[in-house]
Formats: C-alpha cells, sequence, structure tokens
C-alpha cells in the first residue's frame, strides 16, 4: 500500500481554488437515473468514490464518459437485473442512493447492505422506512435489499434522526412519485439543497430545501441537465486549518464561505483571522493558536468530517480544548495515532479534552478512515521531524492529489507507492 511522508516544519502559504464537493457529485451521479436523457456534470472532483459510482451507472446501463466533465446517458437503464452488487457498493455507502431512483423510474432495484468508513453505525433502516412510506415493497435476503413497486405514491413522512443519505435518497423517489410528499426532520446540509436545486431544474417541484421539512409534488418524468458542482466546504476547512496550524496565508480560491460558517466561527475562536474576499476566502494563522470548544451537529452545525482537523489545531493550541462528538460514536480512532505523535488527548465517552503541547514529534501512524488521513497529515506538517502515515487509500475517496496541493503550497511531503503496511 501506498503511505505519505511528510516533514514537519512547512509553511502553507499561497492559494488553492477548491475542488467540486464529493457529497454533492455522488448524489447528482445518482439522480442521473432518474432521467431518461443525458445529464452533464462539471467540476467534478477525481476522487476514487466518484469513479465508484460512475462504474456503478454503467453497470446498471448507463454509458458515462469523461471525468472532471462527466457525461451521464441514462437511455439504456431498465434492461437489466438493476442489481448495485457487493463488490461495489462495499467501499462507498453512498451507492445505496440508487435505491431511490431506480425504485421511482423502474420500479425495482436490488442493492447489497453498504460498507465505506469504519466510524460506527450507519444503518439505512431510515432510508427503507422512508421508501417504504412511498409504497415501496422490501425484503433483506442474503446481504442484499430487494425493493419493488408498481408505482410510488405520495405520502407524509417524518425520519426518526436526521440523515443525510436518507434524506437524499427518499427525495429521489418522491419526485417521480404520484402525488405529494411532505418529509419533516429532514438534513439541511448544503448537499441536500444542491441535489433539490438539481433535481428542480431537471423538472421536479421541490420546495423546503435547507429547512427542516421539503415538500415535493411528483412529476411523470424528469429531463437531463448542465451542472456545475458547488465547491467542497469540507476540503476547503481541511486546508483552512492548514493554514491556521502552520502559521501560514492562504487563499482558497471559490470556497463556499456561505456552507463554512460554523468552521469560520471555530477558526476564529482559535484566534485564525479568516476574511471573505472576493475570490473566496483568506486564511492567516496566528503566533500562538486559543483552545476551543466544539459540539458535532447536524447542518448548519460544526460538521462531524472536520472534528478529526480541529482535534489536530487543539493538539498545538496554548491551553486546554473539549471537543464532542455527537454524529458518529466511532470517530476517535485518530486520537491513538496522535497520541504516538506526542498529542495530549484523553477521551471520556463521546468527549476528547486535548491540552495542547508546544510541538508534535514526527512518528509512524495508521490512517483509520478518510477524515482521520487528513488530520494525521496536518499534524504531520507541524511535528518536529518526520511523520509516515500507513494505509492512505482512504485520502483518495476523498482528497484529490493532496500531496501535490500540499507541496505546492511549501509542504514537504511525497506519496510513496507501494509502501508496506
Amino acid at each position: 500500500m501506498d503511505k505519505i511522508v511528510v516533514q514537519g516544519g512547512a509553511t502553507l502559504s499561497g492559494e488553492l481554488r477548491v475542488n467540486g464537493a464529493k457529497n454533492a457529485a455522488l448524489l447528482i451521479q445518482c439522480a442521473a437515473l432518474l432521467t431518461s436523457g443525458k445529464t452533464t456534470l462539471r467540476h467534478l472532483p477525481l476522487l476514487s468514490d466518484v469513479r465508484t459510482m460512475s462504474r456503478l451507472l454503467a453497470r446498471l446501463g448507463c454509458r458515462v464518459t469523461g471525468e472532471r466533465t462527466l457525461e451521464i446517458d441514462s437511455q439504456d437503464v431498465g434492461s437489466g437485473d438493476l442489481e448495485a452488487p457487493y463488490d461495489l457498493v462495499k467501499t462507498m455507502r453512498a451507492s445505496v442512493t440508487v435505491m431511490g431512483p431506480l425504485l421511482a423510474r423502474y420500479g425495482k432495484a436490488s442493492v447489497s447492505l453498504p460498507g465505506g468508513c469504519a466510524i460506527g453505525a450507519r444503518p439505512i433502516d431510515q432510508h427503507l422506512k422512508g421508501l417504504k412510506a412511498l409504497g415501496a415493497e422490501i425484503l433483506l435476503e442474503h446481504g442484499y435489499v430487494h425493493l419493488k413497486t408498481k408505482r410510488l405514491h405520495g405520502a407524509a413522512f417524518v425520519f426518526d434522526t436526521v440523515t443525510v443519505g436518507g434524506t437524499q435518497n427518499v427525495m429521489m423517489a418522491a419526485a417521480l412519485a404520484k402525488g405529494e410528499s411532505r418529509l419533516e426532520n429532514v438534513a439541511r446540509e448544503p448537499e441536500v439543497q444542491e441535489l433539490a436545486q438539481v433535481l428542480n431544474k431537471m423538472g421536479a417541484k421541490i420546495s423546503g430545501a435547507g429547512t427542516s421539512v421539503i415538500e415535493i409534488q411528483g412529476v411523470e418524468e424528469l429531463v437531463g441537465v448542465d451542472h456545475a458542482i458547488l465547491p467542497d466546504r469540507i476540503e476547503a476547512g481541511t486546508f483552512a486549518v492548514g493554514a491556521a496550524i502552520t502559521g501560514g496565508d492562504l487563499l482558497l480560491r471559490d470556497a463556499p464561505v456561505d456552507h463554512m460558517h460554523a468552521v469560520i466561527s471555530k477558526l476564529e475562536e482559535a484566534g485564525v483571522q479568516c476574511v471573505v474576499e472576493p475570490e473566496g476566502l483568506r486564511v492567516h494563522g496566528p503566533e500562538q493558536l486559543q483552545p476551543i470548544d466544539a459540539v458535532t451537529k447536524p447542518h448548519p452545525g460544526f460538521p462531524t468530517d472536520m472534528q478529526a482537523q480541529f482535534v489536530v489545531l487543539a493538539s498545538v493550541a496554548s491551553g486546554r480544548s473539549m471537543v464532542t462528538e455527537t454524529i458518529f460514536e466511532n470517530r476517535f480512532m485518530h486520537v491513538p495515532e496522535l497520541q504516538r505523535m506526542g498529542a495530549d488527548i484523553h477521551i471520556t465517552g463521546n468527549t476528547v479534552v486535548v491540552r495542547g503541547v508546544k510541538k508534535l514529534s514526527g512518528a509512524t501512524v495508521m490512517a483509520t478512515d478518510l477524515r482521520a488521513s487528513a488530520s494525521l497529515i496536518l499534524a504531520g506538517l507541524v511535528a518536529k521531524g518526520t511523520t509516515e502515515i500507513l494505509r492512505v487509500y482512504h485520502l483518495d475517496r476523498g482528497y484529490e492529489a493532496i500531496e501535490d496541493k500540499l507541496s505546492a503550497l511549501g509542504a514537504t511531503i511525497e506519496r510513496r507507492k507501494g509502501a508496506s503496511s
């Protein structure tokens, strides 16, 4: 397996253009299944998850071409068995969101139960309850979910818990259902709003995205569109933390500032200067970071996908910080690795207490999931000596060529191919 090698001590400065958002791209790729024409998606990040979704769409019968700009023609979908197999779904849980589009347009779907990052239980029960409310018949057998319906119908449904994927899956299904649907306790994330915007461009009638209630008037058909994916708020936040902890001065071009208020607020709490400019967001790190208190919450709260990065920031801040994780129960797996680097972190339940140290120490560490991988690279940037991060295949699911981007900003970092783990 590859590994990332970082030499600490560099300052990140310069400018970086933020890529398209992975979590928006994947769902809009799925939405192409709802149409009978060609959908063109622009500004896609070159990530393994995006390529996996493209392979899944091709497996279902779509003609998929391109990378940064992707063309998806779903005209021939429906002639096969409409199965999302285990070998594709196991690596990317977003694959389960083909259920809604396939069920709505073709009346059937078979999808393997998902895999993905090992950050705790991530059940799809809310997806299934919502689809059942719309009229789906569901059978779980041999590790697969089999769904069928003669025609989905509008319904009122209240999610038991806030779920981004569940909201998106049921919203896509309801777009082609007969009649009106009202979905309550829905996710408010920017990626949900983006998907609703694209569905409306396709001809759907959806209102309320970005609030806790979404209302949908089902339509008979949707058409292909041309759409540019919004910039990735988590990529922007990750590099912002990199500039903050290294005392750098970084311009994040196209940063989606309107979706980053919680992250920007925590950066400013730590003494980081954040300035909104016409080109994007400028981040200037202080001489000494201040401690923070953060609690992960659904949007517009502080995002769980930024928790690991801010634990690194707290590790080199002056004083005592607390970070509480409320979304996933197993998302502190980066903490033992940071402790190997000299971080003073103690876990109590779903909270970490972090006492900042003057300097982390380079070490060999193991990446456990996507955001943990990024956090260990950030730690390596401010550690004394050399840090080796093993099992970095997680990185390629969510960060495009992160080592090249950091190198261009002044970091001493490289990927070594085929390194043992």
